[in-house]
């Protein structure tokens, strides 16, 4: 099996990012190991065991969870539904480790939420971990830190 290369790193984050932007969140949901963890932290600094006031911290249960609220024609939060587009920087690798599987990377990015006439805009850097399973790469961790984390912010509906 050949190992991944840095572009394969930049293809996923680039994937991962127009999954959600199309609304395909199952398909999103699979780029996930099955320990992975989607977090946002509030503060500055913040470490992943310091959550007790985190913006986001899911695990894959929880991200299945809000994902199956999306899909649900019931949920007053969607009628109607939201949108997202993201727009990213060229993601920047941190730590490669071909032989280990593991990997790191930083994307600057803007994402814009919209849900009939309102429209928000947020701007901050993902951190992803990605491992090689098998013969796919997989996200293992993200990290979203917002540019604004500590403001009063608005519901965000999808995946900054």
């Amino acid at each position: 099996m050949k190992p991944p290369t840095r572009a394969d790193l930049r293809s996923l984050i680039y994937r991962e990012a127009q999954l959600i932007d199309e609304g395909a969140l199952d398909d999103w949901y699979d780029l996930f190991t099955d320990d992975a963890l989607y977090w946002m932290p509030l503060k500055r600094g913040q470490r992943e065991d310091d959550v007790h006031n985190a913006l986001f911290y899911e695990d894959k249960l929880m991200l299945k969870v809000r994902i199956e609220r999306l899909k649900d024609p019931a949920a007053f939060s969607q009628n109607p539904p939201s949108h997202c587009q993201h727009v990213l920087q060229r993601p920047q690798i941190d730590a490669f480790d071909a032989k280990a599987g593991r990997f790191t990377t930083r994307t600057p990015f803007v994402y814009v939420e919209s849900q009939l006439d309102d429209q928000f805009v947020l701007a901050g850097v993902a951190h992803h971990e990605l491992l090689s399973v098998g013969s796919a790469l997989q996200i293992r961790r993200k990290r979203i830190e917002l540019l604004n984390r500590e403001a009063a912010l608005p519901s965000i509906q999808r995946f900054p």
